[in-house]
């Protein structure tokens, strides 16, 4: 069994060519919200998933380093000299 489960929550707006997702966690009082954006070419067919697809790993991708910066600030924090972490 899980000690913790974290959920990440995926929006996606739609706007003609473009497609924007949003990523957002609630974590221990605090919200992160990353976003990716894809946007398909005039020559390529309409396939929403493809850009949903893009876009999520794009918000996904920023949430990560966000997530990597928290972590090296609570490091910091704790040890009270600068960390370094490699993403």
């Amino acid at each position: 069994m899980a000690d913790q489960i974290w959920q990440v929550s995926v929006v996606f707006t739609e706007d003609g060519p473009q497609t924007r997702a949003d990523a957002i966690l609630e974590l221990a009082g605090q919200r992160y919200h990353g976003w990716g954006r894809a946007k398909r070419a005039p020559e390529d067919p309409s396939v929403p998933v493809i850009g949903q697809d893009l876009a999520a790993a794009r918000a996904l991708s920023n949430l990560s380093h966000q997530l990597l910066d928290a972590a090296a600030d609570r490091i910091e924090t704790a040890e009270g000299k600068r960390a370094r972490l490699h993403g």
